[in-house]
């Protein structure tokens, strides 16, 4: 019985390594596109004001867009019970976004 159990244990003991440490590559890789794009951001030449100006413009559109989602979909998530409260939340949601857009826009 225990041999069976020495078996079970370093059989787990292989499958679990590799996973991990693909994880961890993973996390590596991840960082080292965000790195890079940092750098090349960097080196993209200056914005006009008017570039900046509709930058500005554009990230609080989406704020409130997203904010606007989130808040709906939240307010949703308080009715209904079970595919009723799912219908809910997406419908707050996109209610929400729809309104967000509305007054940051």
């Amino acid at each position: 019985m225990q041999h069976g159990i020495m078996a079970r244990t370093v059989f787990d003991k292989g499958k679990i390594e590799p996973m991990q440490k693909g994880k961890s590559m993973k996390k590596i890789f991840t960082a080292s596109v965000l790195c890079c794009a940092v750098i090349l951001q960097a080196c993209a030449p200056a914005a006009t004001p008017q570039q900046q100006a509709q930058r500005q413009h554009n990230i609080a559109c989406a704020t409130g867009t997203i904010g606007g989602a989130l808040i709906g979909g939240a307010i949703g998530n308080q009715f209904g019970g079970g595919t009723g409260r799912d219908i809910f939340t997406a419908s707050g949601a996109g209610a929400g976004a729809l309104a967000g857009q509305a007054y940051a826009c």
